[in-house]
């Protein structure tokens, strides 16, 4: 039996590893984690499939990870989906046996179901102990469903599988008997250590990359959710876009993600740009204009008080043969725009202090939240530069204008938000959202898809700290009051709850006693269900 380091390792960082689940593999992760966390950061996601791979995905483009480990379907769907190597969690054939042993002592019926290969030591271990063992596979959850309802029709009573068998082995009313062991993740666990080291060796022999080679887009075509017709007309002008090497200018209001849809843009061009060519963006709006000229264009040394040793290159140059996003061009400087409309023409950049040319290949993509036509006209922007920005441009659909996007993308950034936080989601969270759709798209969202995501992530950390709170539309209301502002207020027989860290330290039952013993009324002062509010009660007896 393999046993976890006694040492840490000798890296100057602990390795990075986030365990993937969201079955009762989860519990056993978190057991064998605490074996390991003096030699490794470990972070469980307790997400699946394509949720788990999205989730890991847009967390590396800001964090450090350095091996994911998984199990079954959920670690053969992430390996070809995330750029992180997955390091797979294996049952043992002693694990298969002693599982089956556990299956025998419940029940002379059994089932064994596997992730598309079938256990070829089976049939031998069945013929050698006389076990009479049905086993099927299976390639996706609905198939896995499917098999397990087929056995139970057959008359098997206990099934032998993963995480995702047994949950819905149980869910058919059989009994599931869970196939790993503490061993087999073990071994898991110090297969991840031996890869991690190994991804460093060979990270400290390889030289450090230019500037220019470490800025890349994180976001593609996939990223831009959404069923609306709105989202599916902006994907086609994206694919299309991204065939030309013009400039585009990108308008939309506040959060609509204008940098992400600038990044799938990137990301989709055939023009040997993509994923293996540097993404540099710069918000016009957020720098002075002194140090935004440096920036752009980068300083010789000497150039001014400050300046570095040996002078700087500039943003241009830093996505020289990619592409350069310059977000909130608006708020440019009227000098700056001068400098910038010659670059475009040009093809070529002068730093500040110096005389030498610099040429560069930049595709620029433009964004802004204002009327740019409207500050031409008022000579506050020039026309010239205008003109020259957006000889592609594309509007972004606001999310009121997505009416039928709102539930889906709140819930999966809720999903999301919880994941983050450790938490699971209700098993019945997606019926809880469908009760909250009218309180969640009858608000304007001013602030677009990062207000919702920013709000997802607020609810989250409520329900995190109170794993028995259901989400209701009162429950919504009080931790986001702004969503009542201006709206019809919801029919309540009784005040809504306020948020869990301004409640009162008022028991379910004084609650229900204050009530007169009616549930209903109870359950909606608390926010909560009346399953809810059972399972607090039943907690006390």
């Amino acid at each position: 039996m393999s046993a976890a380091p006694d040492t840490p390792l000798d890296t100057p960082d602990k390795p990075v590893i986030w365990t993937v689940s969201v079955s009762r593999l989860s519990d056993l992760f978190r057991d064998i984690t605490l074996e390991y966390d003096h030699v490794a950061a470990i972070e469980p996601i307790n997400l699946g499939f394509d949720e788990a791979a999205r989730h890991i995905r847009e967390r590396m483009a800001a964090e450090r990870c350095d091996v994911v480990i998984a199990a079954g379907s959920n670690a053969a769907y992430l390996k070809g989906r995330v750029s992180v190597p997955v390091v797979i969690a294996r049952a043992s054939g002693f694990d298969v046996m002693q599982a089956l042993a556990r299956a025998r002592r419940l029940s002379q019926k059994i089932g064994v179901v596997t992730y598309q290969e079938r256990l070829p030591e089976l049939a031998e271990f069945c013929a050698t102990f006389g076990f009479a063992i049905a086993q099927r596979t299976y390639a996706t959850e609905e198939d896995a469903r499917a098999q397990v309802n087929e056995l139970k029709a057959e008359g098997i009573e206990a099934i032998v599988g993963a995480g995702l068998i047994t949950d819905l082995a149980e869910e058919a009313g059989l009994t599931g008997v869970f196939v790993y062991s503490a061993a087999s993740i073990r071994q898991a666990f110090n297969d991840a250590l031996e890869m991690a080291r190994l991804t460093q060796l060979e990270s400290n022999r390889r030289p450090r990359p230019a500037l220019a080679d470490t800025l890349r887009a994180r976001h593609g075509l996939n990223d831009l959710r959404g069923q609306s017709a709105a989202m599916e007309t902006l994907r086609q002008a994206v694919v299309m876009y991204a065939r030309s090497p013009a400039t585009v200018l990108i308008e939309g209001e506040t959060g609509s993600g204008k940098e992400l849809v600038a990044q799938a843009i990137h990301r989709e061009s055939p023009r040997g740009l993509g994923a293996n060519r540097p993404f540099v963006a710069v918000n016009c709006g957020a720098i002075a204009e002194s140090l935004l000229e440096s920036e752009l264009f980068g300083h010789e040394e000497g150039a001014f008080t400050g300046a570095r040793r040996g002078g700087h290159a500039g943003l241009f140059e830093a996505a020289n043969r990619g592409t350069l996003f310059l977000d909130e061009i608006g708020e440019m400087p009227l000098a700056l725009q001068t400098r910038l409309l010659r670059v475009l023409e040009e093809r070529e950049v002068v730093r500040v202090g110096g005389t030498r040319p610099v040429a560069v290949s930049v595709r620029v993509i433009s964004a802004t939240h204002c009327d740019l036509e409207a500050r031409v006209r008022e000579g506050r922007f020039r026309a010239d530069l205008y003109y020259r920005l957006a000889v592609l441009r594309l509007v972004l659909p606001t999310l009121r204008e997505r009416a039928g996007d709102v539930l889906p993308l709140a819930e999966w950034s809720l999903k999301n938000a919880l994941a983050a936080l450790g938490a699971r989601p209700h098993p019945n969270l997606h019926a809880e959202m469908l009760a909250c759709a009218p309180l969640l798209e009858r608000y304007d969202w001013p602030g677009n898809v990062r207000e919702l995501r920013n709000v997802m992530e607020r609810l989250a950390l409520f329900l995190a700290a109170e794993p028995l709170q259901a989400l209701t539309p009162a429950f919504v209301l009080s931790v986001a009051p702004e969503f009542g502002r201006g709206a019809p207020a919801i029919t309540s027989a009784v005040p809504a709850a306020p948020p869990p860290h301004a409640r009162s330290p008022e028991s379910a039952e004084e609650v229900l006693a204050r009530f007169g013993g009616k549930r209903d009324e109870a359950a909606r002062y608390l926010g909560i269900s009346r399953t809810t509010l059972w399972r607090k009660l039943r907690q006390k007896s």
